[in-house]
Parts: C-alpha cells; sequence; structure tokens
C-alpha cells in the first residue's frame, strides 16, 4: 500500500523482481541461475582465515588486491579495473555513469539508450529509477540480437553476452564490428554468463574507448551470495565509475568478498573443472527436452531457454513447481510460451525431467 511520505518516483517504480527464494531439502531449484558447485575450496579456506579483529575497520575502498588480481588475469593494468558489490551495482553505478544526461548546458534532448527488447529486465527499472529515456531494438526472427538495429546515436547501448533469458552469444566479431560502427556511443557488454561458452570483449577494452565490460562472480565461480563483480575498461571510463561510487558508497565490496575474490581467481583448475561439469549437463539437458518435443534454443549460458510442444508454459511452470522443482516463468506477452531453465547438477536435470515426464510432456 502506497504511503503518503512516498516520493514521486517512489510511487511510479515498478521495481526489479528476483526469481523465487524457496529453500528445503526436497526443492530443486533452477530458476535463479546459480551454480550448482561450491565454489574452490580455496575460498573457503580464504573465509576461515579471515582475521575477526580486521573486520573492526573498513575494507580497502579501492580494492587494490583484488583489482591487481584481476588486471594480472587479463593482462591489464589495474587502472583498467573496477570492482563492485555484484554485477547489478555496477551497472547501477554505469547507468548514472554514462546514460543519464550528459551536460546541464546542453539545449538538446538526451538521447536515447539502446538495449535488446528481450534481455536482463533489470536495464528498464534503471531506465525509470534514474529518468533515462530508452530505445528497445527488436529481436531477430531466430531470438538472437540483432546488431545492425543498434545506432551511433550517442545515447548508449548495452546487451548482455550470451543474452538473458534467451541464452544466444554474439561473436566477438559481431560485437566488435558495432564499436567500430558506433564511435561515438558508449557500448557496456554485460558478459555475466560469458565463461559458459561465449567470447570475452575484456581484451579489447584498451583498443575501443567506446567499450565497458561487467562481469560477476555469482555465476561461474559460484558466489552468488558473496556478491562481487567487477567491470573493465579504458582508465578514463574507470575513473567515471569511481567518481560515481564514491559519490554514493567508498566502501562497497567489504573484506571478506574481497579474500574470497582472490582466492577464487588464484584456482583457475577447480574454475574450469566445474565449468565443464556445467556445460556437459547442458548439452544433454538440451538433448533430452529436445526428445520430449520441447524447442530449446542454442546456450552459450548456465541455463537453457525452452518451450515446451503444447507452448503451455505456464501450465508447466504449474505443474513443476507444486513439484517442487523451480524454474522462471514471465506471464508477458512475447515470453509466455518459454520457460528460461538454470542447470543444476545430473541429479537435478534428472529430477526436472521426471517431473515433466509427469505432466505428460514426453513423446
Amino acid at each position: 500500500m502506497a504511503n503518503k511520505f512516498w516520493s514521486e518516483l517512489t510511487h511510479r517504480l515498478t521495481p526489479y523482481v528476483p526469481g523465487e527464494q524457496r529453500h528445503g531439502d526436497k526443492i530443486v531449484k533452477l530458476n535463479t541461475n546459480e551454480n550448482p558447485y561450491p565454489p574452490s575450496p580455496r575460498v573457503l579456506e580464504a573465509l576461515a582465515a579471515v582475521d575477526g579483529g580486521a573486520l573492526r575497520r573498513y575494507p580497502d575502498p579501492e580494492s587494490v588486491r583484488l583489482r591487481t588480481a584481476l588486471a594480472d588475469q587479463h593482462a591489464l593494468d589495474v587502472a583498467n579495473v573496477f570492482v563492485g558489490n555484484g554485477s547489478d551495482e555496477i551497472l547501477g553505478l554505469a547507468f548514472m555513469a554514462f546514460f543519464t544526461a550528459k551536460s546541464a548546458q546542453s539545449t538538446s534532448p538526451p538521447a536515447s539508450l539502446q538495449y535488446p527488447e528481450l534481455s536482463y529486465s533489470f536495464y528498464p527499472v534503471y531506465c525509470e529509477l534514474l529518468d533515462i529515456e530508452s530505445c528497445v531494438r527488436p529481436l531477430r526472427d531466430d531470438f538472437s540480437i540483432d546488431m545492425d538495429a543498434f545506432e551511433d546515436n550517442g545515447g548508449g547501448i548495452i546487451f548482455p553476452n550470451p543474452n538473458a533469458p534467451t541464452s544466444l552469444a554474439q561473436s566477438a566479431q559481431s560485437i566488435e564490428a558495432l564499436l567500430i560502427r558506433v564511435p561515438n556511443t558508449l557500448v557496456l557488454v554485460d558478459e555475466a554468463y560469458v565463461d559458459f561458452g561465449a567470447q570475452s570483449m575484456v581484451k579489447l577494452v584498451n583498443k575501443y574507448p567506446n567499450l565497458v565490460v561487467s562481469q560477476t562472480f555469482s555465476k561461474s565461480r559460484s558466489l552468488a551470495g558473496m556478491r562481487l563483480g567487477a567491470a573493465y575498461a579504458n582508465n578514463q571510463l574507470i575513473e567515471a565509475l569511481t567518481r560515481v561510487k564514491n559519490s554514493f558508497n567508498s566502501y562497497p565490496v567489504d573484506a571478506v568478498a574481497q579474500q574470497a575474490g582472490i582466492a577464487s581467481i588464484s584456482d583457475e583448475a577447480y574454475y574450469q573443472q566445474t565449468l565443464m561439469k556445467v556445460i556437459r549437463t547442458r548439452a544433454e539437458t538440451k538433448l533430452a527436452l529436445e526428445a520430449r518435443g520441447f524447442r530449446v534454443l542454442d546456450s552459450a549460458a548456465n541455463f537453457l531457454f525452452v518451450s515446451p510442444a503444447d507452448k503451455n508454459a505456464c501450465a508447466l511452470y504449474e505443474h513443476l513447481n507444486r513439484q517442487g522443482v523451480l524454474v522462471r516463468f514471465w506471464s508477458s506477452a512475447s515470453l509466455a510460451q518459454w520457460l528460461r531453465i538454470s542447470i543444476g547438477t545430473d541429479e537435478e536435470m534428472q529430477a526436472l525431467l521426471k517431473a515433466i515426464d509427469e505432466a505428460e510432456y514426453a513423446i
């Protein structure tokens, strides 16, 4: 119920709604794209070694050791790296830094921020919150992002790669072609799922002055509960993010998260092992669903975008929910025939298939 003390902005906001967070021994949670495997043992060791006495002090506001580890990983300078409290916070800071009105002296209205029609649903929320004009670009008939639809309008372009919820990825060549074609427009590539099969643009941030890349520790590094994200760009764009951060919250990344992030980066072998498990299970699940008559888009992410044979995704969603199998469903017209299914362990995916078969979706 609205309160008389709410601002006009609060009244008109439509907040982002995350996936259901139901817990229990019998719940198969495949609705929030979490990694089914725990983080590296080195992360747990780092957490156990945290000095309790040090927690009374503020963390390093610049997260220098964590940023240095990320810079070394990507052969960049530390000035090319920004870290925040999850990639969602980084995206919010980026919207403030790059996509709001450029100049108070400008007499023309700000250009629109462009993003795909089906994409991360936080983008329109940030636009509404920050009063940013937006322009939604339709997808191609095959659900891929139409890179040719983006214009060099100076207002900004943002898209996930791979895209969410469709799971499809753009090649590095197509993104590089866009960067060349729109030199006056900043392009933010949201790489939350890139490690599961797409090509990262991080190594090109110093080549293209209009490129920002955001990533997260939540998905491939199994640290969704820790809230840790990173952005990569040339030093001037990183300075813009830092200016906004320091005008909002000087200490967004806590000391424990910094230690966990450094430990995670140090264990590449474990990281690659869990990635391969998810990718293998994804391929097996795709084949199993197609055998049951589902349409399943190719995926470069840790989830599948699927439509059941009868296209009644809502009915299947409700059936699975009653069985304790949580998947993601949106009621909007463009998504009403589709479900997004996170990749879990082999056992969890078998539980999903069993529940689907009980709904008589097998052919």
